[in-house]
């Protein structure tokens, strides 16, 4: 072989090397990220599975009262009636302490939305759990969840299918854990921190991005407005956190979002209905939730605050939402209990 040959039989080999390593790579590294990826996707099965079912608290219920049968979210529209809890471990009052949110969310399968309604906290309402009516903030104080749940199922006349209920740390865990959010402040203000600490957090007005503690100070204050303003501050915040979580830039925190949520919440729901809520978050579409609130007025007999609510506009939220969940009047047996007199309590709070 002359020496000309055999250069360029070298070249070739080199060539053919180069060219081979270039498939290995192109093959190797698209399979290492897949399968680094399914770890990662397994890994959190595994720990949202252990951690959340944890979580579960069975209310002894096997299904609403305001319910024929009992529903399946994988493929039926369920309601979720979600508790935020004013408890602290330093404040001792985990086993009465009452409701500082309230939001029922309906789920529609066939739409993938949701509809989110804030209720007031000073909601002047019928509670089933003491017979007479009071603020339902204090029906968590009464009876927990479930006296919470009946509450509102007497209210709206649509089952409650699901609660969650989740206390300020699991909120301020949540929001860290995904790097915080963004949102509109809407005036400057000084709150309390989860723990307490009087004026420690101080927010300027404009949108600017807002971690757990200074989130929740924005869903908790009402110095300058009113609760009904809350409510709506609130469903605006919830709905910044399920984009935030949703998104892709969130993908690689849902380790920590698991843990937080874990750690402070209960809920009715199993893991494995839990699961079908994903169809939600990934139909393709960006998720529609529809918020409002409930509308009435100022009520303050014997010097109480109440939120007197508007008849008119409360029976076109309980058509609203029953033909969201598709319900019909005659499938809806009403829990509804008429109450005769005023509460005369002196509770300010």
């Amino acid at each position: 072989m002359t020496k000309n040959n055999s250069s360029q039989s070298r070249v070739v080999k080199r060539t053919k090397k180069r060219k081979l390593r270039k498939r290995i790579y192109f093959i190797l590294i698209p399979m290492v990220i897949v399968i680094l990826g399914f770890g990662y996707a397994l890994s959190l099965y595994i720990k949202a599975d252990s951690v959340l079912s944890e979580s579960y608290e069975d209310d002894g219920r096997e299904k609403s009262n305001l319910r024929q049968a009992k529903v399946d979210p994988k493929e039926d529209n369920v309601s979720i009636l979600i508790i935020g809890v004013d408890e602290n471990n330093h404040r001792g009052n985990s086993e009465n302490a009452r409701s500082d949110a309230l939001l029922l969310a309906t789920l529609n399968k066939k739409d993938k939305s949701v509809k989110l309604l804030s209720i007031p906290r000073d909601s002047y309402v019928y509670i089933p759990e003491v017979g007479y009516e009071d603020k339902i903030t204090h029906a968590h104080a009464f009876g927990g969840p479930q006296a919470t749940i009946e509450t509102v199922e007497n209210l709206l006349d649509i089952p409650v299918d699901y609660f969650v209920k989740m206390n300020f740390h699991a909120f301020v865990d949540v929001v860290d854990a995904i790097n915080g959010i963004n949102v509109d402040v809407p005036y400057e203000f000084y709150e309390s921190d989860s723990n307490d600490k009087k004026n420690s957090i101080h927010l300027l007005a404009g949108e600017q991005t807002l971690n757990g503690e200074e989130a929740l100070a924005l869903a908790r204050t009402r110095k300058l407005d009113n609760d009904i303003e809350r409510g709506k501050r609130q469903m605006d915040i919830v709905k910044s956190v399920a984009k935030k979580a949703t998104s892709v830039s969130s993908v690689l925190k849902f380790d920590d979002v698991i843990e937080a949520v874990g750690s402070n919440m209960t809920t009715n729901l199993s893991f494995n209905e839990m699961k079908s809520f994903i169809s939600y978050a990934t139909s393709g579409s960006e998720l529609n939730i529809d918020s409002f609130s409930l509308e009435g007025q100022d009520y303050q007999p014997a010097g109480t605050y109440y939120w007197q609510l508007d008849e008119i506009a409360l029976n076109e939220t309980k058509s609203l939402l029953q033909n969201h969940l598709e319900i019909s009047d005659e499938n809806s047996s009403s829990a509804s209990v008429n109450a005769e007199g005023n509460n005369d309590s002196s509770d300010s709070y």
